[in-house]
């Protein structure tokens, strides 16, 4: 029973940077706008807070780092794919390519180095709370974080007024500000927050999940993010069971190395990518499923004057 609740929790860790990915591009793409350059903004919030870490041993400073480093950058992508009304896909796949070569510069210095710091500092000082300290020393804080971040961004777009503009923006941006929303501020603010999710989810794969940097160290999490976007049909409650159910596999993954299964390495490790190729094409078949859940004004340019 012990083994069985580690591998749970193993999961739910190595799935926890794609939840909150995958959570601030459902954001994004609510608005209307698709951002496909998730995994350039990772590497750089891996990057940066792990540099920040690195010469601090501050865990929130390297989430800050991480966060407002993601932004800015998801925020020069909507200057191009809002403002100047460039195409998504083109501007997504440019964020991506800036976001990995420039990661790899930076990141040059560090290559090889570990975060020699306590457990205390990477879980940010919270185990010294009374009472509630031991639950983040059995769950990192940012785990817990992602949770509740997980039920406040299910009750904004389901149960509030200002969830319902958003839907409303990316189902017709035209229709929208018609109505009198103000819809590039909505939709610069939705591609800001995105950003900043896909920052934090790098830095907790360079800093909690690895602590160590390396080049390539995101491994395509930013592509399966927005794949699992597309798998939940733009709901946060199915990205949750897509990013564990990715997190399980991982586990599943590395256990298959250590068990010695006489199965290639390479193949071991392409599996989780496997399995989440296959449930996209699964999905994809329910072609009513997809009409009725991707907003409708998803990738298009601005339908508006100003």
């Amino acid at each position: 029973m012990t083994e069985l609740l580690a591998l749970m929790l193993a999961a739910v860790v190595a799935g926890t940077p794609l939840l909150y990915a995958a959570l601030g591009e459902l954001i994004t793409e609510r608005s209307g706008i698709l951002n496909l350059g998730v995994e350039g903004m990772m590497v750089i919030g891996a990057i940066a807070g792990f540099a920040a870490v690195y010469a601090t041993g501050n865990l929130w400073l390297g989430v800050l780092a991480a966060g407002l480093s993601g932004g800015v950058l998801a925020l020069a992508f909507g200057f191009l794919a809002i403002s100047l009304r460039v195409n998504h896909v083109a501007a997504g796949l440019a964020l991506t390519i800036f976001g990995i070569s420039l990661g790899a510069y930076v990141g040059k210095p560090l290559v090889g180095q570990s975060l020699n710091i306590t457990d205390a500092q990477l879980s940010g000082g919270l185990t010294s709370i009374p009472l509630v300290g031991p639950l983040f020393s059995a769950v990192h804080p940012l785990v817990w974080i992602s949770w509740l971040l997980f039920a406040g961004l299910w009750y904004f777009t389901s149960r509030t007024r200002a969830g319902l503009v958003l839907r409303a923006v990316g189902e017709s941006t035209a229709s929208a500000d018609a109505i009198g929303y103000p819809v590039m501020r909505i939709q610069y603010l939705a591609t800001g927050f995105g950003g900043v999710m896909a920052g934090i989810a790098g830095v907790f794969i360079s800093v909690v999940y690895t602590s160590i940097w390396t080049e390539g160290i995101i491994a395509g999490r930013g592509w399966i993010a927005v794949a699992l976007v597309i798998f939940a049909t733009w709901r946060p409650g199915r990205c949750l069971v897509g990013a564990y159910l990715f997190g399980g596999m991982t586990i599943a993954e590395l256990l298959g190395q250590v068990m010695g299964l006489g199965v290639p390495t390479e193949l071991l490790s392409a599996t989780p990518y496997l399995a989440t190729v296959i449930v996209l094409v699964l999905i994809s078949r329910k072609d009513s499923t997809m009409r009725l859940s991707v907003p409708a004004s998803l990738g298009k340019s601005l339908d508006i004057k100003g």
